[in-house]
């Protein structure tokens, strides 16, 4: 295996008051070690006077492709386009619904309102992935289809759906944002078997630029075609447009970066997964961890403990005082959300969803994080579990 490049940084942990000093993400630490390979990009690039749909984007593209190995990659501006883009694609009526799991980002069913159609959300399980049984019982004539999210990097088991999709013609369309380079060991990544699937490119996702930007894979020519027009403002040549598109195209600059990047993410990838399983050995039963499976790559974009809801707030603040920012991922479910009130859902509509919504908390991960910070994560969060 190719040696990490991030592990010959030298990382000196920042106190405060005598405590560690961990912000929740930490942007700057990886960028200080890319600067040198970002800054010869970014004047190639700009020295090329191409700056939009030049090299770069298609390289990108052909890169993804193969990494992925799906027949076409598009690049867009970014996460939430692409999967719009995707949905567009297959034409659909406000009568059509598309399910989703509610426990999600707002992208995932804002871009199904920007289809033209309507979602439906559905309970997770305990990996907080679309609860499968739940799914099944949501289908009815008007299902056009699904969106698994692979969210936290873990990978929804896109296989276990696939043949009773194809029976009742629902597409799947992967929302995996967060979940570049995960997948099924030896069989495929995310991205891979569905219909289509929608990448986020944003800093904050483990395959990250500088700014924002979106991938589409596919082995569906004709969803390729589209997201191609759509991007464009729906321009098949200079002068002629085929359809009402977008303005959603991946700069040269970005993608540029996303190349010098990609070229590391099996090994930031990796990091992440190493970062998850400290956590899992260090961190006391009494909070429930996330699920280490041998079977799937999970990439671990988010780590995702449970603590009594009781107690979750008083955690977080704890912990903030000793210099340890932590986030809730999310602390309001989708249906729930003061913009799905025409949809009619309610309190108690998606009871697990809403009951992991109280008692969640996302602990620091990210590829530039010190063993030693780590463990002070871990002893901290610890002393504060001991206490319920």
């Amino acid at each position: 295996m190719k040696k990490c490049l991030l592990s010959s940084i030298s990382i000196t942990p920042v106190f405060k008051d005598n405590n560690m000093n961990i912000p929740f993400v930490n942007l700057s630490r990886e960028a200080d070690y890319f600067l040198p390979l970002l800054l010869q990009k970014t004047e190639k690039v700009l020295k090329s006077g191409i700056y939009i749909n030049g090299p770069n984007v298609k390289e990108l593209e052909k890169k993804v492709a193969i990494y992925l190995n799906v027949k076409y990659v598009v690049s867009v501006g970014n996460g939430s386009d692409a999967l719009t883009f995707i949905l567009r694609s297959l034409n659909l009526s406000s009568s059509d619904e598309i399910i989703c799991p509610a426990n999600s980002f707002i992208a995932t069913a804002w871009s199904i309102i920007a289809s033209g159609a309507k979602p439906v959300f559905c309970d997770v399980d305990k990996n907080f992935l679309l609860d499968i049984d739940d799914f099944k019982k949501k289908v009815n004539n008007n299902t056009r289809a699904v969106i698994p999210v692979h969210l936290t990097g873990k990978v929804f088991p896109t296989e276990q759906i696939l043949d009773f999709c194809s029976a009742k013609s629902i597409k799947i369309i992967e929302d995996a944002a967060q979940s570049f380079g995960a997948g099924k060991n030896n069989e495929y990544k995310t991205g891979a078997i569905s219909d289509a699937a929608a990448f986020s490119l944003h800093p904050l996702k483990n395959f990250a630029i500088y700014g924002d930007g979106g991938l589409i894979s596919t082995n569906d020519p004709e969803i390729a075609d589209n997201c191609n027009l759509l991007r464009n403002h729906g321009l098949k040549n200079r002068d002629e447009a085929k359809i009402w598109g977008y303005n959603s195209r991946l700069d040269e600059l970005q993608a540029a970066y996303a190349l010098t990047k990609l070229a590391e993410i099996d090994n930031l990838n990796n990091r992440y997964i190493e970062i998850a399983k400290r956590y899992d050995n260090g961190i006391s039963p009494i909070a429930k961890k996330p699920e280490l499976r041998k079977e799937y790559k999970d990439v671990f974009h988010n780590y995702v403990i449970l603590v009594p809801e009781i107690r979750r707030n008083s955690i977080m603040s704890n912990l903030y005082q000793k210099g340890i920012e932590t986030k809730i991922h999310y602390p309001i479910p989708l249906h729930l959300q003061e913009c799905s009130k025409n949809l009619n859902y309610k309190i108690g509509d998606i009871p697990r969803c809403e009951q992991y919504a109280n008692s969640m908390i996302s602990l620091p991960i990210y590829p530039t994080l010190s063993n030693e910070e780590v463990d002070y994560i871990i002893d901290t969060l610890n002393n504060e579990l001991m206490s319920i």
